[in-house]
C-alpha cells in the first residue's frame, strides 16, 4: 500500500508535488525532505494556460499567492526575429473566435491573399480576441461578456517568481494541511530489490518521489535509469539567467512573455511585478559559456548588470529518462527530465506529470502496468510538447549566423521521408494535416505557423484543387475577409474602458 510518500527535494516541483498530493490525498502520510544547503534553479518564472486547472485543483485564488510571489497575469507568448529578423507573431491564450460568417482559422489567408502587405503577425490581431487585451496592455475579468471566447479563469496564466512560489506553497499551503518538512541533506541512500529502502538509514517511505532537478539524485544516480537525450531535436543546452530593473514600470509590464531570436539562440523577457526577469538560452556547441555572456549583455545594452555575480549560468540536460517509474520510485520534474524554456513549458511538465501520478495512485498500489502506463502518458505528452517547440527553429528562414544556418539546413523528422507511422501529435502531424487537410487542428500550431508563413493553404493551392474559376472562389471569401476586419474592431472597442495591466494588478492584487 503507498500510504506513505517521501518527496525528495525542495523548490517549485517539489512543493508543487506535495501539495497536489496532500490535496487529493488528505489521508497519506507525505512527507517532503530538502537540503537547506543546495539551491534550487531559481527559474521558471513563466507558466502557461495549463495551470489554471492545477490552481482550480488546489483551491487556490490568485489573490492569495501573486502578491508573495511578485506574480503578474500572462495572456501569451511573443516571439521576436525568429522567422527572420525584423518580423514577430503572437501565440495568444484563449479560444479562436470563428463564429458569425468566420468559417474558420484558415479565413484569415484568404485574407492574405486580398492584401498582400498584411504582415504575418496580423494572424492572432483577427482570430484571437484576447489580443486586443494584449495589444492595448489591458486585462479584464470581462463579466459582461464584450470580448467573446475569453474566459479570465481559463485563458490567463502567471508571471511569477518561481523560488517564491515554492515557498508560498510550502509555508501557506502544504505544511497547514499536514505535509512533514524535514531539513536535511541526503547523505546515504539505501538500496534493495523494491529500489529505495531508505535515505540516511532512517527515512523510509511506500514510494520515493524525485524532484532533486537536474541532478535527478534517486533515479538517475542511484537507480541508474537510462536518459534519453532529446539533442538531436532540441538545438540548445545552456543559460544563462539574470534580473534587470524596470525603466517605465507601467509600461514594460506587458501581458506576455517575449522571446526574442539572437546569434545563437534566443532571450526571454518576463515582467514580473517590481522587476523583469531575462536570460539567454544557446547551444555551447556553437558558442562559449563567456561569449554567450557577452552576446546577452549587448542585447541588453545599458540595462544589463555588470556584475558577473548577478547572472547564473544552467547547463540544461534536454531530454527525458526512459522509464519515469522505476520499482519505488517516480520522477517529477526536471528530475524527470527537461525540453527547453521556450513556450514555458517547465512548470506545465510537473503539474501534468503530476496528474498522471494522482491517476495512477487512485487504487493505491502500483503494480508494473499501472507504473508504465504512466511513464507511457508523460512521455508522450513530453515528446508532443518537445516536437512543438522544436516546430519554432525547424520553420524559422534564417541563416545569418552558423546556429541558424544549422537549424535551416537540419533533417528534422525522417517520418516524413521514410513514410514511417506516427502516434504523436508532433513534426509529422503537423506536416500530415498542413499537406492533405490543408489546416492545423491545434490553434497553438495555426499561430506558430502563421508566424513563421508556413500557410495552411493559399489561393493557388484552392485554385488547384478546386474546378471553380478565380473570380467565383474570391467572391466566396470576400464577405468573410470583411467580416475578419470588422470583428477585430469590435474586440478593440470592447476593451478600450478595461483597466491596464498596472492599474488592475495594483488594485486587485497589490492594495488588497
Amino acid at each position: 500500500m503507498l500510504n506513505n510518500i517521501l518527496i525528495v527535494g525542495g523548490g517549485s516541483a517539489g512543493w508543487m508535488t506535495a501539495a497536489t498530493l496532500i490535496k487529493a490525498f488528505p489521508d497519506k502520510n507525505i512527507t517532503l525532505i530538502e537540503s537547506p544547503n543546495i539551491p534550487t534553479v531559481g527559474v521558471g518564472e513563466s507558466t502557461i494556460g495549463g495551470i489554471r486547472n492545477w490552481t482550480n485543483f488546489l483551491e487556490i485564488e490568485d489573490k492569495d499567492f501573486l502578491s508573495s510571489t511578485n506574480g503578474s497575469y500572462k495572456l501569451g507568448i511573443r516571439f521576436t526575429d525568429f522567422y527572420k529578423k525584423g518580423e514577430h507573431f503572437f501565440y495568444p491564450f484563449g479560444l479562436e473566435n470563428t463564429e458569425g460568417n468566420v468559417a474558420s482559422k484558415n479565413d484569415w489567408f484568404i485574407k492574405k491573399e486580398f492584401f498582400p502587405e498584411t504582415p504575418y503577425s496580423d494572424y492572432a490581431d483577427h482570430i484571437f480576441p484576447i489580443m486586443s487585451l494584449i495589444n492595448q496592455n489591458k486585462i479584464s475579468y470581462n463579466k459582461d461578456k464584450l470580448l467573446p471566447s475569453f474566459e479570465f479563469n481559463l485563458d490567463t496564466a502567471f508571471h511569477f517568481d518561481a523560488t517564491k512560489f515554492g515557498i508560498w506553497l510550502r509555508d501557506k499551503y502544504c505544511i497547514p494541511r499536514g505535509v512533514k518538512h524535514i531539513k536535511e541533506d541526503v547523505i546515504s541512500i539505501e538500496t534493495n530489490e523494491e529500489g529505495i529502502e531508505s535515505l540516511n538509514k532512517k527515512h523510509k517511505a511506500d514510494l520515493f518521489i524525485d524532484c532533486t532537478g537536474f541532478k535527478a539524485l534517486l533515479m538517475d544516480k542511484t537507480l541508474k535509469e537510462p536518459f534519453e537525450s532529446y539533442e538531436d531535436l532540441l538545438p540548445n543546452n545552456s543559460a544563462w539567467a539574470t534580473r534587470i530593473p524596470y525603466k517605465d514600470k507601467e509600461k514594460e509590464l506587458v501581458t506576455y512573455t517575449n522571446c526574442t531570436a539572437i546569434e545563437n539562440g534566443w532571450v526571454w523577457n518576463i515582467p514580473l511585478w517590481s522587476r523583469v526577469g531575462t536570460g539567454y538560452v544557446y547551444s555551447d556547441k556553437f558558442v562559449s559559456d563567456e561569449e554567450a555572456l557577452k552576446q546577452l549583455k549587448k542585447h541588453l545594452g545599458k540595462r544589463a548588470p555588470k556584475n558577473k555575480s548577478d547572472y547564473k549560468n544552467i547547463k540544461m540536460r534536454v531530454g527525458i529518462h526512459k522509464r519515469l517509474w522505476v520499482k519505488n520510485v517516480c520522477a517529477i520534474g526536471l528530475a524527470a527530465g527537461f525540453i527547453e524554456p521556450l513556450e514555458s513549458n517547465g512548470l506545465f511538465s510537473v503539474h501534468e506529470f503530476l496528474k498522471s501520478l494522482v491517476r495512477n495512485l487512485k487504487r493505491n498500489e502500483a503494480s508494473q502496468w499501472d507504473k508504465d502506463n504512466f511513464t507511457y502518458e508523460c512521455k508522450k505528452m513530453f515528446r508532443e510538447f518537445a516536437e512543438f517547440v522544436a516546430l519554432h527553429y525547424a520553420l524559422s528562414h534564417r541563416k545569418d549566423t552558423p546556429y541558424w544556418k544549422n537549424n535551416f539546413n537540419k533533417e528534422w523528422s525522417k517520418n516524413l521521408i521514410n513514410l514511417e507511422p506516427f502516434l504523436l501529435k508532433g513534426l509529422a502531424y503537423s506536416s500530415y494535416t498542413r499537406i492533405f487537410e490543408y489546416a492545423f487542428e491545434r490553434g497553438g500550431i495555426h499561430a506558430i505557423a502563421a508566424g513563421m508563413h508556413w500557410d495552411p493553404t493559399d489561393l493557388n493551392t484552392i485554385l488547384l484543387n478546386t474546378p471553380y474559376p478565380k473570380k467565383d472562389v474570391l467572391s466566396t471569401w470576400n464577405t468573410l475577409v470583411y467580416n475578419l476586419n470588422n470583428k477585430k474592431k469590435n474586440w478593440d472597442r470592447a476593451v478600450k474602458k478595461e483597466k491596464s495591466l498596472f492599474s488592475f494588478l495594483k488594485e486587485e492584487i497589490y492594495e488588497k
